[in-house]
């Protein structure tokens, strides 16, 4: 079974969760083959502060400037993915960090023609590398900042590069971790939900803020082409009835 897990938000510098999520993803799991992406954009947000950069956007879009790119750059291929590989080092997993551009594992094109700056959208997948690194027993963890195809960098959302990955590897799910259990309706966690529940959900305001988010995400995962996606809590490592599943049942992708 191959699952590819989507990290990011501030659980990403919370020093307690991260040890949680390495010893649970040190659990052996017999025949799964697994490839984690992560973001952090909080902390990119940060440091940009910092550094006397403002934040611009265009469209509801971060705009990601030469100077922008360096401290995402930064943050993501630096500070987080080595926080994250340590920590999983830590508990015992053999994890490889790298990002996009590492091998053109991530291969984008700016979109939005350059309003954005240096944003863009994953054309390629090199899969076999990452098939390589697995089969070796690492497990890959990648940031989204990408190669693009005119050979500079290019920043990716990581939930984009998440699903990118996950089609590319043919995965049986796409797992997408919060701090919260699930998607709740009416006040309970639903365990499983339909492309149209999931849509009805964020038009009617029901789903707002970062569960929106993550459900439009989980949409797009599956208007790709990846089978199964969940959103949830930690235990979607080794419960597979934990968090929300999300069914191309019923799809209504507009």
């Amino acid at each position: 079974m191959t699952q590819v897990i989507k990290i990011g938000g501030a659980a990403l510098n919370d020093a307690a969760w991260l040890e949680r999520f390495a010893a649970a993803a040190a659990v052996e799991a017999t025949g799964m083959t697994r490839v984690l992406v992560h973001g952090g954009g909080p902390e990119i947000t940060a440091l940009a502060g910092q550094l006397g950069l403002e934040t611009q956007w265009y469209h509801g879009r971060r705009i990601t400037s030469a100077a922008a790119l360096d401290v995402t750059s930064m943050v993501l291929n630096g500070r987080i993915n080595k926080r994250i590989v340590r920590a999983l080092r830590a508990q015992g997993v053999d994890a490889f960090g790298l990002s996009g551009e590492d091998g053109a594992v991530t291969v984008a094109g700016i979109v939005e023609n350059g309003a954005l700056g240096r944003v863009g959208e994953v054309k390629q997948v090199r899969a076999d590398l990452l098939r390589q690194l697995t089969a070796a027993g690492l497990l890959p963890v990648l940031s989204p900042v990408s190669l693009g195809e005119d050979g500079d960098a290019l920043n990716v959302n990581a939930d984009e590069v998440a699903t990118s990955v996950a089609h590319a590897l043919n995965a049986d799910e796409l797992l997408f971790l919060t701090d919260v259990e699930g998607v709740r309706v009416g006040g309970v966690r639903a365990e499983l939900l339909s492309a149209a529940d999931a849509q009805r959900l964020i038009a009617d305001e029901v789903a707002t803020g970062g569960m929106a988010v993550k459900l439009r995400a989980a949409l797009h995962a599956l208007h790709a082409g990846v089978t199964r996606v969940r959103i949830g809590p930690l235990e979607m490592l080794w419960d597979v009835n934990a968090g929300t599943a999300l069914s191309t049942e019923e799809m209504a992708w507009k």
